[in-house]
């Protein structure tokens, strides 16, 4: 049954900006087109509605609990036509199946290399989807949490563009690697969500800025950006707001798994190339009880 009345949606257009992401693009005045809402699911799970604000169609990024999507694109009167899953686990693609029956038609799409359930298109590194005029969704093979793993590079005229990055990067963390290597990971990160442009906002799977911000400070506890965002976020949290979104921008600044090209990261850890150190900072945060 769909539960109306459980429906937490935020726009995060509108959420306070992190101190770091204050420098963001200008652009003219004219009316936006990509409206992005979040919707909170299962204990610390963020779900996306990407609205095209022209025609009103939407995209539902990891619906997890589909009914709490389904009913947070009825109250802002989006039409959803697309699901964009980015990796087979089940507090991910677990809500493909149900959002099919509450709106048939609806396709869902998911990495060629991951068996998501209720995939309906598979893609490919590279593949583009339009949605609606003068909004493209990219998809982006970022493996190594799992081996098809996607993340949705969204771009829109006049406004900064967006990514949607599961369970690959989060704020100032990264997945674990469940499915691939350190290599693996360091391109995804370092090289195909690095090459994004800087004010790209980043939207991730889940609500662990706050952790992930103190174990990076074990790991460059002088990092006084990386402080200034802790205390943001705390606050953030403290009022129940989101501490999403950040930008690619902030990331390299603060993320200790973004900053391992840096010579003094690498001397930090013990370590003489990016793709070791990030293998230990991994390591690491693993053994980490904070």
């Amino acid at each position: 049954m769909c539960r109306k009345d459980c429906c937490v949606i935020l726009c995060l257009n509108t959420s306070p900006p992190s101190p770091l992401s204050s420098q963001r693009t200008k652009h003219s005045e004219e009316p936006k087109t990509m409206k992005i809402v979040h919707v909170e699911c299962l204990q610390d799970n963020y779900a996306y509605i990407i609205v095209n604000e022209v025609t009103g169609e939407a995209a539902a990024v990891d619906p997890v609990e589909a009914d709490r999507v389904y009913w947070a694109a009825k109250q802002i009167g989006a039409d959803l036509k697309i699901v964009l899953t980015t990796h087979h686990h089940w507090d991910h693609a677990g809500g493909n199946e149900e959002i099919k029956q509450l709106v048939p038609g609806i396709k869902v799409f998911g990495g060629s290399k991951d068996a998501v359930r209720g995939c309906t298109n598979s893609l490919e590194n590279g593949d583009k989807l339009p949605l609606g005029p003068d909004m493209e969704i990219l998809a982006l093979h970022t493996p190594c949490h799992t081996k098809g793993h996607i993340s949705y590079y969204v771009t829109s005229k006049g406004e900064d563009p967006a990514v949607f990055t599961g369970d690959t990067l989060f704020i100032a963390g990264c997945g674990k690697f469940f499915e691939g290597t350190a290599d693996q990971m360091y391109q995804s990160l370092c090289v195909t969500l690095g090459s994004l442009p800087k004010p790209t906002r980043v939207y991730c799977g889940h609500e662990y800025t706050v952790k992930n911000l103190q174990f990076a400070l074990t790991v460059e506890p002088d990092n006084e950006k990386t402080s200034q965002k802790l205390s943001w976020a705390r606050g953030q949290r403290e009022a129940r707001q989101p501490t999403i979104p950040s930008t690619i921008d902030d990331e390299f600044q603060t993320n200790p798994f973004m900053r391992v090209d840096l010579p003094e990261i690498q001397a930090k850890v013990g370590c003489d190339s990016p793709v070791e150190a990030l293998m230990k900072i991994r390591t690491m945060k693993d053994n980490w009880r904070g």
